[in-house]
């Protein structure tokens, strides 16, 4: 993990070159900075901070991956990855509940709480989807 981690810190510091370049290249432009574009690109800055961050820390916590050594083979990251969902409708409720709980923006204040409850609900439906039922272990 420690290969990930130290690629998006420098895809970091590569999008921090790019938008101080960014911000002195449109104030050179226009005269004044351009906020949308340089808050784009500092948004993304502190993304890729944060993931090679969380990497890093993971990969110090975990140990030594087989991916971190020059020298491995192939077979030597053969193993279970986790558990993988085989189907699942709990991702197309949720997405509708959060367009309907969006569109209680437009439409009232009502319809947007009756969609927060239906995110809710979609969302604890997602999670504990295999704690019942058929696939429950």
């Amino acid at each position: 993990m420690k290969v990930q981690g130290w690629l998006f810190l420098l895809c970091g510091v590569f999008f921090a070159g790019v938008d101080i370049a960014y911000w002195f290249w449109t104030k050179a432009a226009t005269g004044q900075g351009e906020p949308v574009g340089t808050t784009a690109m500092a948004i993304s800055v502190g993304f890729a901070f944060m993931v090679g961050y969380y990497l890093m820390f993971t990969a110090k916590r975990i140990g030594a991956q087989p991916e971190d050594n020059k020298q491995a083979e192939i077979s030597e990251g053969a193993g279970e990855l986790g558990f993988f969902s085989p189907s699942s409708w709990w991702p197309l409720f949720l997405c509708l509940a959060a367009a309907f709980a969006f569109a209680g923006f437009v439409i009232g204040f009502w319809m947007f709480l009756i969609g927060v409850f239906l995110v809710i609900m979609a969302m604890i439906g997602f999670v504990f989807q295999y704690y019942r039922g058929h696939f429950s272990h």
